[in-house]
């Protein structure tokens, strides 16, 4: 008897491991909009300016992303719809297309932070002018694309893990040269503000790595990965492991942009501290050359071109998502990626600083992601929806205390910058 139940577990350990194994890749795909060219801009002006002081905020948002992103990527797959198709379902047609509208504005300000960071390390790399970077990391974009219109869902997620790779050892390498303090990176843990710029900086921050069309796109990433019926459900008996398996992609994705992310911080921290002109992009790159050697400049560029690459991919794709859930219309991601490519190219043909066109499409992103997060939550919590899945206590309250987060910071980055202006 004791052999007949040995087997038998082993048996289902056996036919566990294919469903887990099989539940990795959406979130590695959705993880890119984690290390896009926004994040660049926005962790290396904070390291450059504030040192360690924000290292907080990333570890934080890191942990916000974790749980933010498991819950789409479940709603995906105990629904069988998309977090944009639950929503359309249940909005009139004007309060829809309104939600349809202020969600493409958050496409548009992630596709330009993209594009430019692209095209940013095309200019670094082999001098090419910023409008013809733009249109060459668009037109590369589309071939990416191509893979998920004519191919399986799988190669697409591998193409993407394969310029994860690049990212990670592009901005990861100076670290291996300049050690930052390990002192002063437990002070960088300290939650804590200086001035009103360090206030717009971790809105920055906290939009690039909490990103609105990636709470969108995990949802409809993990559905089309787990179709297992003509209704879209994997099957009831498989959910509970297939959920086991999204969370391990989850936080083993979500670890690795996070380790990026702040090795960004710790890399500007170490290196660029005091240094003039690390304001932009290209500053902080010709400073790390002159600081580690041409050698980790080149790296550091490759790896802005493959986050350029892979998140303005990510990107189209989470836009073609959110029209089709909420307008219920299919644009071809080719053609969406080259009618959606034109404004980039404007911003940067009409000469706008491209660090700052970064900096501030990440403070529109953080804008944007109460109206991606806060319908999440409540969808994750109504058992109509969900059924037994419905979340627990523990994870509901920090789910809506990351929302308020959010808003928060949003409301206090508006009262500082705007009453200046107003002559507050």
């Amino acid at each position: 008897m004791d052999r007949v139940l040995k087997a038998q577990r082993t048996a289902a350990g056996r036919s566990r491991w294919p469903l887990l194994l099989g539940a990795l890749g959406p979130a590695f795909v959705a993880s890119v909009a984690y290390v896009d060219p926004g994040n660049v801009a926005a962790n290396l002006t904070a390291g450059a300016r504030y040192g360690y002081l924000l290292m907080w905020v990333l570890v934080l948002a890191n942990l916000m992303a974790m749980l933010i992103q498991y819950l789409s990527a479940k709603l995906g797959v105990v629904t069988g719809r998309t977090l944009p198709e639950l929503l359309g379902a249940r909005l009139r047609p004007g309060p829809r297309r309104l939600y349809w509208a202020q969600a493409e504005i958050v496409a548009l300000a992630t596709d330009l932070a993209e594009v430019v960071g692209g095209a940013l390390a095309l200019q670094l790399l082999f001098r090419v002018p910023l409008p013809v970077g733009a249109v060459i990391v668009g037109v590369v974009s589309m071939g990416i694309l191509a893979i998920q219109d004519f191919r399986t869902q799988q190669r697409f997620e591998l193409a993407i893990v394969a310029l994860l790779a690049v990212i990670a050892l592009g901005f990861l390498a100076g670290l291996a040269v300049s050690a930052p303090s390990p002192a002063a990176m437990a002070g960088g843990l300290l939650p804590r503000f200086d001035g009103p710029d360090s206030v717009l900086l971790a809105a920055s921050m906290l939009g690039a790595t909490v990103m609105p069309h990636a709470i969108y796109v995990h949802s409809a990433l993990s559905r089309d990965r787990h179709r297992g019926d003509a209704d879209g459900h994997p099957g009831a008996p498989a959910i509970r492991r297939l959920l086991r398996g999204t969370r391990v992609d989850v936080v083993i994705a979500l670890g690795v942009a996070g380790v990026v992310n702040i090795g960004m911080l710790l890399l500007a921290a170490s290196t660029l501290g005091g240094t003039e002109g690390t304001d932009s992009i290209e500053g902080a790159h010709a400073a790390i050359e002159r600081a580690l050697g041409p050698a980790v400049g080149i790296v550091f560029a490759v790896g802005l071109l493959a986050s350029g690459l892979a998140s303005t991919a990510v990107g189209s794709y989470a836009g073609a998502t959110i029209m089709q859930g909420l307008l219920e219309r299919r644009i071809p991601l080719v053609l969406r990626r080259a009618i959606t490519l034109v404004p980039s190219v404007l911003v940067l043909a009409l000469g706008v600083d491209p660090t700052w066109a970064l900096v501030v499409s990440q403070a529109v992103l953080s804008f944007g992601i109460p109206f991606a997060l806060v319908p999440l939550i409540r969808l994750s919590t109504q058992a109509a929806v969900v059924g037994e899945h419905t979340l627990r206590p523990p994870l509901v309250v920090a789910a809506w205390l990351s929302a308020a987060l959010v808003i928060v910071l949003n409301v206090a980055l508006l009262w500082l910058t705007a009453g200046p202006l107003l002559g507050r």
